[in-house]
């Protein structure tokens, strides 16, 4: 692969794989916030930024009586991430909620350049890395050298998509380490709050069809670079059965 276009597909990579080369320092309003309280009392939630990304504004409100977590996207991308451990045997459910007062039109959650959703929760895995294929193994080891962090074993991110139907999974266009588990669709439950609660392993074997490693790192991510459009929603605690993030 010609050098410029194999560090063209590790940036990709890097943004959708969760991971960044600066990470600025947490907001008072988001690292104290209730919302970050509710999400884990020992979590350390981090906004992770992209490179050469707008990031996403992330900032602790108040909405229709719930802590939640603002964000507006302007041609952006970026996440809030923590670290957690918790290993196989140990995986539960995680509970998450979210309001999206639109959608964002002609992204496609499966196209390499029209990938964004106004909503993501994302999960991160560890696995057997001597599984990966060469192509995800040359892409891990582009992502180390940028980044100071080797691409996630698998990335499960819950997903709301404006096609496809819930249950859908949807294979990220540059890497088989990526997989979207549509949880919500079309335009039909718009601007209100959704709750949900899944099951950790259950969804990892579904998308990707092994059992899952221990999982590392929780975050939400929304996204609107690719369409160069803006986006707007809210996110409820993001909250793990069992276990608390460090």
């Amino acid at each position: 692969m010609h050098a410029s276009r194999a560090l063209m597909w590790a940036g990709t990579v890097v943004l959708l794989a969760g991971c960044a080369t600066s990470a600025p320092a947490p907001q008072a309003d988001v690292a104290e916030s209730p919302w970050a309280v509710q999400s884990g009392p020992s979590a350390h939630w981090q906004h992770m930024a992209f490179p050469g990304k707008v990031p996403t504004r992330f900032s602790y409100a108040r909405k229709d009586g719930r802590d939640a977590m603002a964000v507006m996207g302007v041609s952006s991308a970026s996440m809030l991430r923590t670290r957690v451990r918790i290993e196989p045997g140990d995986l539960g459910s995680v509970r998450f909620s979210w309001r999206v007062p639109h959608l964002i039109e002609g992204a496609d959650m499966g196209s390499r350049d029209a990938d964004d959703s106004p909503v993501r929760v994302v999960l991160i895995f560890e696995g057997d890395r001597s599984r990966l294929s060469a192509r995800d193994a040359m892409l891990s080891e582009l992502v180390h050298a940028m980044t100071g962090e080797p691409l996630p074993y698998a990335t499960l991110m819950y997903v709301w998509c404006n096609k496809r139907e819930p249950g859908s999974v949807i294979r990220n266009a540059r890497t088989d380490r990526i997989r979207k588990l549509v949880v919500e669709a079309g335009a039909g439950r718009l601007d209100q709050w959704l709750d949900y609660e899944r099951d950790i392993r259950g969804d990892y074997e579904k998308a990707f069809g092994e059992a899952p490693g221990a999982l590392v790192g929780v975050a939400i991510m929304s996204d609107s670079d690719n369409t160069r459009t803006t986006t707007q929603a809210w996110y409820g605690p993001v909250r793990l059965s069992g276990a608390q993030a460090h």
